[in-house]
């Protein structure tokens, strides 16, 4: 039967999760040290997504605002950027275009701490890696004088922290997450009707200004929530940050792998082109579903590679 070799979708105790950068959880301090890449994603005017929507992102990578107000006669001190030709040229005088000013704008972050979340195959789990991308949004959002607000679901409960820009504020924020990051570890539930909630809680704190940042493995989820997240996309500017991880793309190598989930134990016979063919084609339609809603509804879809870490995924984007 040759040597077996085991993947674990939880395994985990909270004993283990004291230990700074364990991978199983998140400590404040990694999540302070997220405003060290600040920086480097405010610089990034694009950001690459995996939809036909993808664009500029507003408020949270701030420069000059990216929605047309109006269109005036140009006036000394204007960007002759901005100028409009083809309105010039036919009203035979200068005329500029007026771009909405992005300031002030709130960010929201929905962040998934749930049972979902808690897989890893390399260096740390997805949940870790979920805390280290909303707390990099807060740091940005502080950074532009934007209004930060979040929403963290653990699977049993949600905790809502409205939109301000106060660095004390922000810090509350992480030291939350890291506690609830911490604490999932012991526990194994995902209540659909708390998730419900927690999206409609999202809905109803939600401007239509606003930029919400999803954060989850949305591989794992159901379309009862399409409506919900259409809802959100409707109102605002939504960008589902999706959590991946190396499984996802591509099948373990051929061999036998034990794996237990939720106390039960399975073993997978990954050889054979049938088993690698099958797979690979699993994943492949759920990141076309995910493609399809985003392009159905105008939402825009990042993926965030768990394994490699923060600064390598900054710089795929």
């Amino acid at each position: 039967m040759g040597k077996l070799k085991k993947i674990t979708a939880k395994l985990f105790t909270p004993a283990k999760s004291a230990t700074i950068g364990n991978g199983l959880s998140v400590s404040l301090e990694e999540l302070m040290e997220m405003r060290n890449f600040a920086k480097y994603l405010q610089n990034n005017r694009r950001i690459k997504s995996y939809s036909e929507q993808a664009g500029d992102i507003k408020s949270a990578f701030k420069g000059r605002g990216i929605e047309m107000e109006e269109i005036r006669e140009y006036a000394f001190g204007d960007d002759v950027r901005d100028i409009d030709w083809r309105v010039s040229a036919r009203k035979e005088k200068p005329y500029t275009k007026i771009y909405l000013e992005e300031r002030d704008r709130e960010i929201w972050v929905w962040l998934d701490l749930s049972s979902i979340m808690l897989f890893g195959s390399k260096w740390e789990l997805k949940a870790v890696s979920a805390a280290k991308v909303a707390a990099l949004l807060g740091w940005v959002a502080l950074n532009n004088k934007d209004r930060f607000g979040c929403i963290i679901f653990d699977g049993a409960k949600t905790w809502l922290f409205k939109p301000k820009n106060d660095r004390a504020y922000l810090t509350a924020i992480l030291k939350k997450i890291a506690e609830i990051s911490t604490a999932v570890l012991a526990k194994n539930d995902c209540i659909k009707e708390e998730k419900v909630h927690s999206l409609k809680l999202l809905q109803a704190n939600v401007k239509g200004k606003a930029s919400v940042f999803m954060v989850s493995s949305f591989n794992a989820w159901k379309n009862d929530f399409d409506a919900d997240i259409a809802t959100i996309a409707k109102k605002s500017r939504t960008f589902l940050m999706d959590i991946e991880d190396e499984l996802e793309i591509k099948a373990p190598r051929s061999g036998q792998y034990m794996a237990e989930y939720n106390g039960k134990k399975m073993l997978l016979d990954s050889s054979g082109k049938s088993y690698q063919k099958e797979y690979a084609a699993y994943f492949a339609n759920l990141k076309k579903q995910r493609e399809d809603f985003c392009r159905r509804f105008g939402c825009k879809l990042i993926e965030i590679s768990a394994p490699i870490g923060i600064a390598k995924n900054l710089k795929m984007l």
